[in-house]
């Protein structure tokens, strides 16, 4: 069973978004978003990698998609690791004309160049990261 999510990046001018297949929940792709993915270089690079099979705390290199090389570091994506095209981060003028067009996830990941935020299927009550793991952070 999966718990996808959207993650996105809304630079102020435009949103780019792109989906997640597993562990989409605050403890899983949160926790690796706000430990690993908290400046913009490095979201960017995730936005260009496109849409993924899981979230790891490293962009990684091309990988046998079946038997990933380093499959607790490295992202599995679906576009370089698998070969399927039309799996770019799709572009929207918001993060709320993404969030409609993700319908299907059940956590929804917006990075505004300084935070994450992040809300549940059915809610629109963003919640920083940081206080879910202000603790971690003391």
């Amino acid at each position: 069973m999966s718990t996808r999510s959207m993650i996105a990046f809304d630079n102020g001018d435009v949103t780019y978004a792109i989906y997640c297949h597993f562990d989409g929940y605050v403890d899983g792709v949160g926790r690796t978003l706000f430990n690993h993915y908290s400046d913009i270089e490095k979201v960017e690079e995730l936005m260009d990698l496109g849409n993924l099979s899981m979230l790891r705390p490293e962009i990684g290199e091309k990988q046998d998609f079946n038997n990933p090389k380093n499959s607790s570091n490295w992202c599995l994506a679906y576009g370089r690791d698998r070969g399927e095209t039309g799996q770019e981060a799709k572009e929207y003028l918001s993060v709320t004309e993404a969030k409609m067009d993700f319908k299907g996830c059940d956590y929804f990941y917006v990075f505004d160049g300084n935070e994450w935020k992040v809300t549940q299927s059915g809610y629109n009550n963003w919640k920083s990261l940081n206080s879910y793991f202000e603790k971690e952070m003391a």
